[in-house]
């Protein structure tokens, strides 16, 4: 099942376009071997197609002679029908978003001057930049009043690499390239920022084109999988589902790694398990108000919510029933799993959860139920079976 065919997902109108490579070679003086030699590649508009393979492969070679940043030695690459070697560079990469490892912004410049830095360039108004810019830090779940005038310096890791990803989105470009975007990031974080990412997609549709290292980050955020050998010779390229059932031959097996049957859990998403509802709250309202309504559930913590009933805390209600009144949350982040995140990110969210459960989120993090354990599991024991009936 593909990023944008999650069960109850709201998917936008496609907004990327065709990427198609031909014939592409990069070729460096005084290397015997070229390091891309004769990749084709069409790249569906609006999916997600994530570059793997070993490292010196050419998976980021690739990626930059998308926007020119390196330049083929021989081939057509073309955008929306378009050859990119008779555009000119500067304008092209003005209509391509471009995210890399740490968000790379400027230290000098406040948040909203590096996301405004191409519509700038671009010639917007200031009315229609100063818009876009608080629109971007909703979308990427960040409070405009709040962090638009910080420096990367006051950001945390995770932060700055929302602010990279608003960055790479301002000019609303059809086609979005990322290198190993998460990867200096910790786990938690990272899985964060995955999910941030595939609610982005959902709603807006973009060609992404991402390289990674990491096989389970490509089968969770692709639609499809490009697995590169050295000299960029395709190995398989193909959806994960197929990929993991059906590796095309050694080299994908090996790369896959052991277990691939095991692996196909991390497709199945959370909005594939039942959620149950709990009692929630918002700052402020009444303590004694949301005890009665726990107990009359049955729950024993309260989920607290913001005006956009987003999750910002997860709390017993002991430490409610020490207030007046529901207080503030205990840190500035969102709190839950997307429900396109997999099983795996689910238990990972458990696990360092003392509630026994995750906080499912879903269109711009609005709070939608919790799973717990026992769902999760009685999930997997059902495709175990499955599978298991499937080889008799």
């Amino acid at each position: 099942m593909s990023t944008s065919e999650v069960s109850g997902d709201v998917s936008g109108e496609v907004s990327g376009v065709e990427i198609e490579l031909v014939d592409v070679v990069k070729r460096y003086p005084g290397q015997e071997r070229a390091a891309v030699e004769g990749l084709n590649l069409t790249i569906p508009a609006g999916e997600t197609v994530m570059f793997v393979g070993p490292s010196g492969c050419g998976k980021t070679t690739s990626l930059k002679m998308i926007n020119r940043l390196i330049e083929p030695t021989s081939g057509t690459i073309t955008i929306g029908g378009k050859d990119v070697r008779r555009q000119d560079a500067d304008e092209l990469r003005r209509g391509i978003g471009y995210v890399i490892q740490g968000g790379s912004l400027f230290p000098h410049m406040t948040v909203a001057a590096n996301i405004a830095l191409v519509p700038k360039m671009l010639g917007w108004s200031s009315a229609r930049v100063e818009e876009r810019v608080d629109e971007l830090l909703d979308l990427v779940s960040l409070d405009a009043g709040q962090y638009r005038d910080r420096y990367p310096r006051e950001l945390s890791g995770g932060q700055q690499q929302r602010v990279g990803v608003a960055r790479g989105l301002a000019a609303d470009p059809p086609v979005i390239l990322m290198d190993e975007p998460f990867g200096a990031v910790d786990p938690i974080t990272r899985q964060r920022l995955q999910d941030e990412l595939m609610s982005i997609q959902a709603e807006l549709r973009k060609t992404i084109v991402c390289v990674t290292h990491d096989i389970d980050e490509a089968v969770k955020l692709g639609d499809r999988i490009l697995i590169l050998r050295e000299g960029a010779h395709v190995a398989q390229y193909d959806t994960p589902e197929n990929i993991l059932a059906a590796p095309a031959n050694r080299f994908v097996e090996d790369f896959v790694g052991a277990g691939s049957a095991l692996k196909q859990l991390t497709l199945t998403r959370v909005s594939e398990v039942e959620m149950r509802p709990t009692t929630t709250a918002v700052v402020g309202e009444p303590s004694a108000e949301v005890l009665r309504r726990a107990e009359q559930a049955g729950d024993t913590a309260v989920v607290v919510l913001d005006e956009r009933r987003r999750p910002r805390d997860w709390v017993w209600l002991r430490d409610i029933a020490d207030h007046d009144r529901v207080p503030p949350p205990r840190t500035e982040e969102i709190l839950g799993v997307d429900r396109r995140a997999t099983l795996n990110d689910a238990l990972d969210d458990m696990l360092t959860s003392s509630h026994g459960g995750a906080i499912v989120t879903g269109q711009r993090e609005e709070y939608l139920g919790v799973v717990d354990f026992a769902a999760v599991t009685a999930q997997i024991q059902r495709q175990t079976e499955q599978a298991e009936a499937a080889t008799r």
